[in-house]
């Protein structure tokens, strides 16, 4: 029988029967019939700085006639000399910036596995690495945007400019592909006129503060998230970047319940001071009567679109994200306070890798400072994937539950790269019932029992419990034989 507990054993996978766990589109995420630890790596980056200018024909012209073979192979030498130097003084520079920032001078040694090289012709970008090991067992993220955004849009128009894959129409749902082109369908044609009413939706009071809103990072039901340009007084060459969360009043919503409703988030996210959950500064209302929450700026993106870029995560990178999450979560419970929308898209990161839970409006308050006791919640929240299966069937329930619940599917999402059913609905959802009965049975439950690690199995079968009862606390899972072993990066132990 599957384990339900961190104590018992789970069999190595022994099914004969063929397992009906979804599988995602071939064209978007890894099957979970792939090998489960094996090392994927993003496309490499655009170079945002790009090499000097190299001098192409400049000694040219001072050559006496030359021929026209002396002249081209002159202006490619040239080119070449000052493309490898430029690409040497910028490699040594990076390097020396992550031995400062890890605080370690070791070499570092080759990953298990590197990203594609770039396209280009003579391959002069080098390969971009977003995780590595070093070589005192410590390990490094290094996290880039651009890159990401670009390959998500390639996915995208190849689904929406392709011809669809035949067959997969069913399992469609089940990925995370299927849940974000729902989002860029919805929010592509939006995009041209938020950008065009950037400059307006700010107060002289907000830039003042923290300089100009600019790009847009992030969309939603609750309006668009930019980054704001802040010039430092001390020196005019840096700048001081910040996330500025616009509110939208809701359709019908009063102008008290509007204002009460964003206290109340602000009031929760600004209490909080821990390394992975995100740091609020600032509530501003702007000139037209709209508030702004101010947020610390994470240049690494979040976690879902990290996941989805990759494929799937290499298994020490989820883990180090996963712990850290787990921090997190412990430490908003100690406080009162649970999130009840813990997912991927909710869940930022540093460039060198640090998790930042955030968006507290759906935070509930479960026990006041000078309470023992926690209040139970009732009521559907959160995204249907990473929904607990008692608030489906319960008139009410423990929150913190409902948090660590989720917390295990996210980790499955960052080893499998999909969903492991729509909904956690007895009786609804086909996949979700094979999850209750295999989880019973000797094999177990395929999607988690191709998870090597016997400790790791345990931990996520505990934390995937559908009685909450038995379920794990955040606090128990910390300090599970598994958790504990698990080695988080620098970043993600300061928050940085």
């Amino acid at each position: 029988m599957a384990a339900s507990t961190t104590s018992s054993n789970n069999p190595a996978t022994q099914a004969a029967k063929p397992q009906p766990s979804p599988v995602a589109s071939a064209s978007t995420v890894s099957s979970l019939e792939s090998k489960p630890d094996a090392n994927f790596a993003l496309s490499p980056p655009q170079n945002s700085n790009g090499a000097p200018a190299a001098p192409v024909n400049g000694d040219a012209q001072k050559a006496r006639k030359p021929t026209m073979t002396s002249r081209l192979s002159s202006m490619f030498t040239k080119r070449d000399e000052s493309r490898d130097s430029a690409k040497a003084a910028l490699v040594e520079q990076k390097n020396a910036e992550l031995k400062s920032t890890n605080g370690s001078t070791a070499a570092r040694p080759q990953p298990s596995r590197q990203g594609s090289v770039n396209g280009k012709p003579g391959g002069q970008t080098p390969p971009y690495r977003r995780f590595w090991l070093n070589e005192d067992g410590s390990h490094e993220h290094h996290l880039k945007v651009a890159k990401r955004q670009e390959k998500l849009s390639d996915m995208f128009q190849n689904l929406m400019l392709g011809k669809k894959k035949e067959g997969h129409n069913e399992e469609q749902p089940l990925s995370l592909m299927a849940n974000w082109v729902d989002v860029m369908r919805n929010e592509k044609e939006k995009l041209a006129e938020q950008k065009n009413m950037a400059n307006n939706n700010t107060s002289q009071t907000l830039v003042q503060k923290y300089g100009k809103c600019q790009e847009v990072v992030g969309r939603g039901a609750f309006g668009i998230v930019r980054v704001a340009h802040k010039t430092d007084a001390k020196d005019p060459k840096r700048e001081q970047l910040y996330a500025v969360k616009e509110f939208k009043q809701r359709p019908g919503e009063s102008a008290k319940k509007y204002q009460k409703r964003l206290t109340a988030e602000f009031c929760i996210s600004s209490s909080m001071q821990h390394p992975n959950v995100i740091n609020t500064l600032d509530l501003l209302q702007d000139d037209k009567g709209t508030y702004c929450e101010v947020m610390e700026y994470c240049s690494g993106g979040d976690l879902y679109t990290l996941v989805l870029a990759a494929g799937q995560l290499e298994v020490l990178e989820a883990d180090c994200f996963f712990k850290q999450l787990m921090r997190g979560v412990e430490y908003l419970h100690e406080m009162g306070v649970a999130h009840r929308d813990l997912k991927p898209e909710n869940l930022l990161l540093t460039q060198h890798g640090s998790i930042k839970i955030t968006d507290f409006g759906n935070g509930e308050c479960f026990r006041m400072a000078w309470e023992k006791e926690a209040h139970m919640t009732a009521g559907l929240c959160g995204s249907a994937p990473y929904i607990a299966p008692e608030e489906y069937v319960d008139r009410e329930f423990d929150p913190r539950a409902v948090d660590v619940w989720a917390c295990g599917i996210i980790y499955m999402a960052m080893r499998t790269g999909r969903h492991l059913w729509r909904q956690a609905q007895k009786g609804e959802d086909e996949f979700f019932d094979r999850y209750l009965e295999d989880r019973k049975e000797e094999a177990g439950y395929r999607p988690i029992e191709v998870l090597r690690r016997r400790q790791c199995r345990n931990v996520i079968y505990s934390i995937l419990d559908p009685n909450p009862n038995r379920r794990l606390t955040a606090h128990q899972v910390l300090y599970s034989e598994w958790v504990k072993e698990i080695k988080v990066c620098r970043a993600g132990d300061e928050g940085f």
